[in-house]
C-alpha cells in the first residue's frame, strides 16, 4: 500500500500520464476537454485527446508481444482515431466521456446528454441489463479468456466509471449499506481519522483541514436533510463495495485460470475526492432537473442524478485540504495498491513519494520492454519522465525517488511542486492566498502551517523549478473557461 502516491488533479490528465509516461500538458490534456478555455483549445498539449507526440503503454506492450485489453472509462478522445483501438489496444469496450449513467447511456450534462461508447473503436449501443461495474469486469474476463491458449502474456486496463457521479447502484447493493451513515459525516470523519492514527498512517496530533466555508455541520441539518445525505452516501458506498466485489471476481477468475501467481496488479484512483458543488452549475443543475427524478425513494436508480457533496468528500479526503481539481493534497494524493504474488511482501507500506508517472516505467520493466526515447516509428515522442518502482516493490530499494527529485503540477493556474517532504503550493482565494505557500508534508499533511517566511531559499529553489517546468511543458494560461 502506498501512503504518498500522487496523481494529476483531474481524471483525464491522470489517464494521459498513466498511459504515456509524460506530463499531461505534453500528452494532449493540459486541461480537460470539457473545461478547456478558448485561450488553450487546440494549442500544443491542449488537443483534448492523447496526442501523437507520445507513445502509449498499450502500444509498447503490444509491440513486446502482449495481448492488450481495455474496458471502462477512456476519456482521452472521442473520435475513432483517438480511441483505444488507435492507441495500442487489441480489444476494448469503453465509455469515451468522463462519465455517464451506470445502468444506461444517461449523459453527464446539458452539453453531453447521451454517453457515448465504442467497441474496438466503433460506436456501439449498451447491452440490456447493463451495470457498469459488472459489465466492464465481465467483458475484460471474456477478453482474457479468449486469448488464454496462445501463451502470450496480457496487459489489461480496467477503468471503472464508478464511483463517478451520477451516484447509482442496484437496490440490493444499496440495501447492504442501510444505516451505515446515519451518524453523519462529522462523526464518521472523526472515526476515520482515529483509525488512520491508530494504524500509524497519520501522525497523532496533526492539524486537520477544516470544514469548507459555508458548509453546515451535521447537527445543523434537519431530519429530512440528514435522511437524504445518509442515503446519498449509502449509494456511494454501494458503488465502492461493488467495485470490491467485482475485483474479487476478477482475482478469482485469474486464480482459476492459473494466471494469478504470474500477474502484477496495480490499483489506483485518478484524482482526489469529487466534492465540487456541481449542482449549482447550470450545465449540471439544469440537467438534473430535466433528466431525472431525485426524490428520496428514487435515489440511486437509473433516472436519478446526485453527487455526494463537500462534507462527504471531506470524509473521503481524511486530513487533507480541498479536493479534485485542486493542487493541494486533497486533489492529488490518492489511494494506490500493488500486488505481485511471490515478489511483493503482503502487508508492506511505502511511505515515500511516488506518482502516476512511475507506473508506466514499472510495467515496461516487468514486461522486459523498453521505451523508444524520443522517436517512435519515425515520429518524435516525449521520453518517459517517471522511474520504475520495481526495485522498491520487491524490497531491493527503500525508495523510488531521491531527496532532490521534484515533481510539479498545474491546472486552472493552480500550482504545486513537491520535493521530498516539502510542498510549494499556489491556489487562488479562498483556497489559498494567490501567492506561494510552503508546507512540510511529513509534519503537516493537511497543509495548514505556511512556512514560506522561514525557508526563503527553499521557496526560491522550488519556485525556480516550477518556472522551468512551466516552460518545459508549455503551460497556456487559462483565460475564461470553467474551473472545478
Amino acid at each position: 500500500m502506498f501512503t504518498r502516491f500522487h496523481s494529476a488533479t483531474l481524471c483525464s490528465p491522470t489517464r494521459a500520464m498513466l498511459l504515456s509516461g509524460a506530463d499531461h500538458h505534453l500528452a494532449g490534456l493540459g486541461n480537460m476537454y470539457e473545461t478547456m478555455a478558448p485561450s488553450q483549445a487546440g494549442k500544443p498539449g491542449y488537443e483534448g485527446y492523447l496526442n501523437d507526440r507520445v507513445v502509449s503503454l498499450a502500444t509498447l506492450l503490444r509491440d513486446a508481444g502482449y495481448h492488450t485489453y481495455m474496458t471502462g472509462k477512456w476519456h482521452l478522445g472521442r473520435e475513432r482515431e483517438h480511441s483505444p483501438a488507435a492507441r495500442g489496444f487489441d480489444k476494448s469496450f469503453v465509455l469515451t466521456h468522463g462519465g455517464g449513467g451506470h445502468f444506461d447511456d444517461l449523459g453527464l450534462g446539458m452539453d453531453d446528454r447521451v454517453a457515448e461508447y465504442r467497441r474496438d473503436g466503433e460506436p456501439v449501443a449498451l447491452p440490456e441489463k447493463f451495470y457498469s461495474t459488472e459489465f466492464y469486469t465481465s467483458e475484460l474476463m471474456r477478453y482474457i479468456d479468449a486469448g488464454k491458449d496462445d501463451d502470450r502474456p496480457f496487459f489489461a486496463y480496467l477503468a471503472y466509471s464508478a464511483p463517478h457521479w451520477p451516484l447509482q447502484a442496484p437496490d440490493a447493493s444499496i440495501a447492504r449499506q442501510t444505516g451505515n451513515y446515519d451518524e453523519g459525516y462529522d462523526v464518521i470523519h472523526e472515526r476515520r481519522l482515529n483509525r488512520l492514527t491508530a494504524a500509524g498512517l497519520l501522525r497523532d496530533g496533526v492539524e486537520i483541514a477544516p470544514r469548507l466555508p459555508g458548509e453546515p455541520a451535521w447537527n445543523e441539518l434537519d431530519e429530512a436533510q440528514k435522511k437524504t445525505e445518509a442515503r446519498i452516501m449509502e449509494i456511494y458506498a454501494a458503488m465502492v463495495e461493488d467495485m470490491d466485489i467485482h475485483i474479487g471476481r476478477l482475482f478469482d477468475f485469474l486464480e482459476q485460470s492459473g494466471k494469478l501467481e504470474n500477474t502484477f496488479v496495480f490499483f489506483m484512483s485518478d484524482n482526489g475526492a469529487e466534492s465540487a458543488p456541481l449542482d449549482n452549475w447550470p450545465v449540471f443543475g439544469d440537467w438534473m432537473e430535466l433528466c431525472c427524478d431525485n426524490s428520496y425513494e428514487n435515489l440511486g436508480k437509473a433516472n436519478s442524478y446526485v453527487f455526494y457533496g463537500q462534507n462527504w468528500g471531506r470524509v473521503s479526503t481524511g486530513p487533507f485540504r480541498a479536493y479534485k481539481g485542486y493542487t493541494s493534497q486533497g486533489g492529488i494524493q490518492v489511494p494506490a495498491i500493488a500486488s505481485f504474488p511471490g515478489h511483493i511482501e503482503p502487508g508492506t507500506i511505502n511511505r515515500k513519494f511516488v506518482s502516476v508517472l512511475d507506473v508506466m516505467p514499472t510495467l515496461l520493466e516487468l514486461a522486459g520492454a523498453t521505451h523508444p526515447g524520443t522517436s517512435y516509428q519515425g515520429r518524435p515522442v516525449y521520453p518517459l519522465e517517471g522511474k520504475s518502482m520495481l526495485a522498491m516493490l520487491t524490497g531491493k530499494a527503500e525508495r523510488v525517488h531521491g531527496q532532490d527529485d521534484r515533481m510539479a503540477w498545474e491546472i486552472f493556474d493552480r500550482r504545486a511542486v513537491i520535493e521530498d517532504d516539502w510542498k510549494l503550493l499556489l491556489m487562488e482565494p479562498p483556497w489559498g492566498t494567490g501567492e506561494w505557500q510552503l508546507y512540510n508534508l511529513e509534519t503537516d499533511p493537511a497543509e495548514q502551517t505556511d512556512l514560506v517566511a522561514q525557508y526563503p531559499e527553499l521557496v526560491e529553489r522550488m519556485g525556480a523549478y516550477w518556472e522551468q517546468y512551466r516552460t518545459q511543458v508549455g503551460i497556456v494560461p487559462m483565460e475564461g473557461g470553467t474551473k472545478f
